[in-house]
């Protein structure tokens, strides 16, 4: 299987990576929610720079932009994914160049996948991770000191502040419109059985209306089903 990865280096989920190993399709998009932060003006990153700017609010990402990308990939377009840089808190300019195409498969991950109505309509499999509290602090932690220049200070005064209590306001409740929940993330090897299993499922049922739309001709319909499987065969998972 052929993955085009759009995620930070070091920003995969374990989830994520296993369900995409699990699957073994032709072509897979791994999309981060991280991509669509919105970029922030001298007063923001002021904010940011002493960790008072709230990154963990739905308000801080681009979803008209996130929701217009997946669209376009569910349809087997090719689109323009932003490349957001951490450390100036902008968009690279590197990513008008960036060219996504669309596929078998479609793995978006974000924390707050699940706080957009819009978005929430795109998602053919939501899929919520539930892993323990001490855990996930310690990720943070890794990821902002070595990957995001951040300080130890400044990362824990901003989890204190914003990050508990989106969790708490703005994640926590949508465990309630996910279809499987995943305790333990990456180590429920049963769950994630279950998650490539239903994938595959319902790419097995485009693939059966595609060869029923011509049955006078079974060889042509299998050639159809085979050409045009990047645009139709879409299953969005959320993580």
């Amino acid at each position: 299987a052929q993955l085009q990865e759009l995620l930070e280096p070091g920003a995969h989920t374990t989830v994520a990576t296993r369900i995409i190993e699990a699957l073994d399709v032709p072509w897979v998009v791994l999309l981060s929610m991280d991509s669509f932060y919105k970029v922030l003006d001298e007063g923001q990153q002021a904010l940011a720079a002493r960790s008072d700017y709230n990154f963990d609010h739905p308000d801080a990402f681009d979803f008209e932009l996130l929701v217009s990308v997946l669209r376009k990939l569910k349809k087997g377009k090719s689109v323009k994914v932003p490349v957001y840089d951490f450390t100036t808190h902008s968009r690279r300019r590197e990513w008008v160049g960036k060219t996504v195409y669309g596929a078998n498969v479609i793995v978006f991950e974000g924390i707050l996948a699940f706080a957009n109505k819009e978005l929430l309509k795109l998602l053919d499999m939501k899929v919520f991770v539930d892993t323990d509290s001490d855990i996930r602090l310690v990720r943070r932690l890794q990821r902002d000191i070595m990957e995001r220049g951040r300080d130890i200070v400044g990362v824990i005064k901003q989890y204190n502040k914003f990050v508990k209590p989106a969790f708490e306001q703005y994640i926590e409740p949508t465990v309630q419109v996910a279809d499987i929940v995943v305790p333990r993330g990456g180590e429920n090897f049963v769950a994630l059985d279950l998650i490539v299993q239903h994938v595959h499922s319902q790419l097995e049922k485009v693939r059966e209306r595609l060869i029923e739309s011509t049955p006078s001709n079974p060889a042509a319909a299998h050639k159809k089903a085979s050409r045009t499987e990047a645009v139709l065969l879409l299953r969005t998972v959320s993580l």
